[in-house]
């Protein structure tokens, strides 16, 4: 991480104050500090420059709990001129580069950061709910210094070039009178450490504030953008700070964690269901004291890090560690289902992409750790009780309460299932590396395992260990994992298009017709460019780009007596390029510009109902649907949405109906552009159903009351424009994901006429009237299972009679039977049958039977005595197919075979007899 010279932080503020810079010997940082002689930075640190002084110690004048201290925040800065505004969601659904909200700063980023548009308040104060994975390991073992989730308060304040708020000297100062006058810890005890700090695409130098071991707050004066690692100066420079209210809160009790501190009355009843009342506190106030010095990583493992804290405290390894790891789990599943309750309340629902992804392993985590308790049944109750506790401050918590135990429910199943199979799939692993001489499952496959199929790494390893395996992994392995999914994927690149931004430079933005009017079928322009011979830019267009899930309209420029086919249409920086067919007009021509209104017509209808079917969505399955990608086609189209659990008939009926009575009530669809944090105020962040929307300006499409987004597709006046809404069939395209494949208007006319024809064709099939169809139906297929269970009491009356006639003429070779056999008859079924009645009948027999006609079948077994003679079916039928041109597989037991080459059956019969022969009289 690139370092800054002193004068990036040396400010009056520290002279005036008489701070002077020091150099920590231990962790090699500067601080700043009002103490001469004091020889370390003060924060309790792995390296060891200090330990916690606030346990039992508080330097506050007063004790705060969490919301006493959040007002306190808010209120001190609202005093010092900043705007308090709401706290944004934990999901960054405004950002298509992260999915969780880590800092407050997030907020801003980077609309506001890079001066794309205004910040809603300059200076602003915020308490945002954050949640911050990377941290996950160390939640609980550092008994609240690490936290997946936590409140920042920011305070914030954006510097133009001509317009400056406050900058590094005035931030300092602000944070040094909340610390000490409002708060009443003694000047002298607040010590200033040098940083860097990077994230969400910026960075710039900070001093993080300690006091008594603990720091409590970083101030980040935020400077530059990241570009491929590299820090560039940004024209506006932001002020942007990290109280850590959580941390703060603490400190002000003195508890001997942060769980104590801000989760007090759920801790006690959960380490009531644990059965850990009892706990020496004179220990865990030693323990809590120097619990600084541990953070778990890649390199440093628990047991090292339980071993030097015991060696801090004076305590048997052993002795600690039997307090310790079940107050650590408590400490985790508390912070994890509060994490959850956030989660699922802003519709996050557990799967294995995005943010679904997170949720998924956080949820695992958890129940895995109450499993250990013994008390996996008790998760919903804990939910239970962060909701209610929480939801005095955040009341969409208790708003979404039933959706939240539903979900987490199902969740509960889901993982259950995958336990059960992640088992036997560790089993074969094992097994596999057994017959490769390994001792130990590598991390990779652990990695694999849990990505792939959900299989926790304590379950590899207890059922590795019964297998004989050694496991070992990282204790950060879950932060590792989280690292890998906390950034959005890179957005897949468009569609091949011929013209880049660097060959439109310099003209002026295309006027867009079709937001002006959507209706709109011909208009005039004038061709600006054309490009490479086939592309065209006009000044003006209603031709509608690709883009939101929407294909390019199509249609003819006019020139003179000719006609040239618009083929493809892009938007490419802020002109629109259109791809033409054959003819080409020259620069400065006029055209007239020609839609296909029919297809045009068509996707406006798709692109309205999609937003409808939304709407009807959310209403039947609840809040936590949210849109996860969209397709509009003429015919028809799709809609992705999360849901936890696959669509039931009566559910999909339910949004048809929702949807064309929305349609029937004939409401209003209104577009208009909108600011950004106007509409963000308004609407508030189901604005972005659709993802992240760049631009100062957003536009806005509402629909009434029934669905409101920001989006940028061509869209209808009046639902009652669509006419008829038809859900054609529903898929689960992947966990947590359900896709509604759908026609509106007159679309839906012929997937409807295709189906009843369909059903007028089974019906003459099965010569019943459509009334009588059903019945009819049900009444065949009981005759066919009826049917079928006479032939399989034939087959098996067969299969006696031929085994016993095999079995009188076996061939002896020594102590075994051979029964060798080629048929006409090319069933395997048959073939199978008759060699289990063989092998059943006579275990010392190896029935080897081949049925042939256009190809070749082979079908090898064993009985239990064969097999102790040396026997082995795969080999038997491996050998055998190889001369028939082909192969076999199985197991020493069972093996089936075959080969196109069925003028060689006499050779692959022989063959088959001396693998037999070979087998036996092998050597013991």
């Amino acid at each position: 991480m690139k370092r800054f010279d002193e004068k990036e932080y040396h400010i009056p503020f520290f002279d005036e104050y008489g701070f002077v810079r020091k150099l920590c010997p231990r962790c090699k940082e500067f601080f700043w500090t009002q103490n001469p002689e004091q020889k370390y930075c003060g924060e309790a640190t792995p390296e060891g420059c200090a330990n916690y002084q606030f346990i039992g110690n508080p330097p506050t004048r007063k004790s705060y709990n969490l919301r006493e201290m959040r007002e306190a925040f808010l209120s001190f800065f609202e005093k010092h001129g900043h705007e308090r505004i709401k706290p944004y969601p934990v999901v960054a659904r405004w950002r298509d580069d992260l999915f969780l909200t880590h800092a407050s700063i997030i907020d801003f980023q980077p609309y506001v950061t890079e001066g794309i548009a205004p910040p809603p308040a300059n200076p602003l104060v915020i308490v945002q709910p954050c949640i911050r994975l990377v941290d996950i390991d160390n939640t609980g073992p550092t008994f609240g210094r690490h936290l997946t989730i936590f409140e920042m308060g920011g305070h914030h304040a954006f510097n133009y070039p001509d317009k400056e708020v406050y900058w590094k000297d005035q931030t300092v100062r602000f944070h040094h009178e909340f610390i000490t006058q409002e708060l009443g810890v003694e000047s002298e005890e607040v010590i200033y450490k040098e940083g860097v700090w990077s994230g969400g695409g910026n960075a710039g130098p900070d001093v993080e504030s300690i006091v008594r071991g603990l720091e409590v707050a970083t101030l980040v004066f935020m400077k530059f953008k990241v570009v491929n690692n590299e820090f560039v100066e940004l024209p506006i420079r932001t002020v942007d700070t990290g109280y850590g209210i959580d941390r703060y809160t603490w400190l002000s009790q003195g508890t001997i964690s942060c769980f104590h501190a801000t989760y007090q009355p759920i801790l006690d009843k959960v380490l009531q269901m644990a059965g850990l009342q009892k706990l020496d506190e004179k220990l865990l106030t030693k323990v809590a004291e120097v619990s600084g010095v541990l953070s778990l990583d890649k390199d440093v493992s628990r047991i090292k890090a339980r071993r030097k804290i015991a060696e801090l405290v004076e305590v048997p390894v052993e002795e600690l560690n039997q307090l310790l790891a079940p107050l650590e789990r408590v400490f985790a599943i508390i912070d994890h289902t509060k994490c959850l309750a956030f989660l699922l309340a802003e519709g996050v629902v557990p799967s294995n992409i995005q943010e679904g992804y997170l949720a998924r392993l956080l949820f695992r985590r958890t129940y895995r750790m109450l499993k250990m308790l013994g008390i996996p049944d008790k998760l919903l109750d804990i939910m239970e009780l962060q909701i209610n506790f929480w939801s005095k401050d955040y009341p969409h918590l208790i708003e979404m309460r039933n959706e939240t135990l539903e979900i987490l429910s199902v969740e509960t199943e889901k993982f259950e299932h995958t336990l059960r199979k992640g088992e036997n799939l560790v089993k074969r692993i094992a097994a596999d590396l057994k017959s490769r001489k390994s001792s130990s499952i590598p991390v990779e496959t652990l990695t694999e395992l849990y990505d792939s199929h959900g299989v926790p790494p304590e379950i590899v390893e207890e059922t590795a260990k019964k297998e004989g395996l050694t496991v070992k992994f990282p204790e950060n392995f879950y932060a590792l994992i989280a690292q890998r999914h906390l950034q959005a994927s890179p957005k897949e690149e468009r569609r091949k298009f011929g013209i880049s931004e660097e060959m439109v430079a310099g003209l002026p933005e295309t006027r867009l017709l079709f937001y002006e009017d959507q209706y709109m079928q011909k208009f005039t322009a004038k061709v600006l460019r054309v490009l490479n011979d086939e592309y065209v830019v006009l000044d003006q267009t209603c031709f509608y780009p690709e883009g939101g899930g929407q294909p390019p309209d199509s249609g003819h420029l006019i020139f003179g007596d000719n006609s040239a086919e618009v083929v493809d249409v892009q938007k490419v920086g802020k002109v629109i390029v259109h791809k033409l067919k054959k003819l080409i007009p020259k620069e400065g021509m006029k055209v007239e510009g020609v839609i296909d209104w029919n297809k045009r017509y068509s996707l406006m209808k798709h692109h309205t109902a999609t937003h409808v079917l939304m709407g009807a969505a959310r209403r039947v399955l609840g809040k936590h649907v949210w849109q996860f990608g969209t397709q509009k086609e003429i015919e028809s189209s799709r809609l992705d949405i999360s849901h936890f659990r696959r669509l039931t008939l009566e559910e999909v009926h339910k949004i048809e109906y929702l949807a064309n009575q929305a349609i029937s009530q004939g409401i209003p669809v209104e577009t208009r552009w909108m600011p950004r944090n106007k509409a963000e105020k308004l609407y508030g962040f189901k604005l972005y159903q659709g993802g992240a929307v760049p631009g100062k300006d957003i536009r806005v499409v509402k629909i009434g009351d029934w669905d409101v987004e920001a989006c940028a597709g061509t869209h209808l006046k009046n639902t009652k424009e669509l006419g008829f809404i038809k859900i054609l069939r529903t898929e689960r395209i992947q966990d947590g994901v359900e896709r509604f494949i759908y026609s509106a208007g007159l679309a839906t006319l012929k997937p409807i006429q295709e189906r009843e024809q369909l059903l007028l064709q089974v019906a003459s099939t099965v010569n019943a009237p459509l009334e009588k169809l059903v019945q009819t139906i049900q009444r065949l297929i009981n005759e066919h299972k009826e049917t079928r269970k006479q032939r399989e009491r034939l087959l098996e009356e067969l299969a006696k009679l031929k085994a016993e006639k095999l079995l009188n003429e076996a061939q002896k070779i020594n102590q075994v039977n051979l029964v060798i056999e080629s048929t006409k008859e090319e069933d395997a079924e048959v073939l199978i049958k008759i060699a289990n009645q063989i092998v059943t009948t006579s275990p010392c027999t190896v029935a080897v039977l081949f049925g042939t006609n256009q190809t070749a079948k082979i079908v090898v077994m064993a009985g239990e005595k064969a097999l102790e003679k040396g026997v082995n079916a795969r080999e038997i039928a491996r050998e055998a197919a190889a001369l028939l041109g082909g192969g076999g597989s199985g197991r020493p037991e069972f093996a089936q075979g075959g080969g196109t080459q069925t003028q060689k059956l006499a050779q692959a019969m022989e063959k088959a007899k001396q693998t037999v022969r070979k087998q036996i009289e092998k050597p013991k």
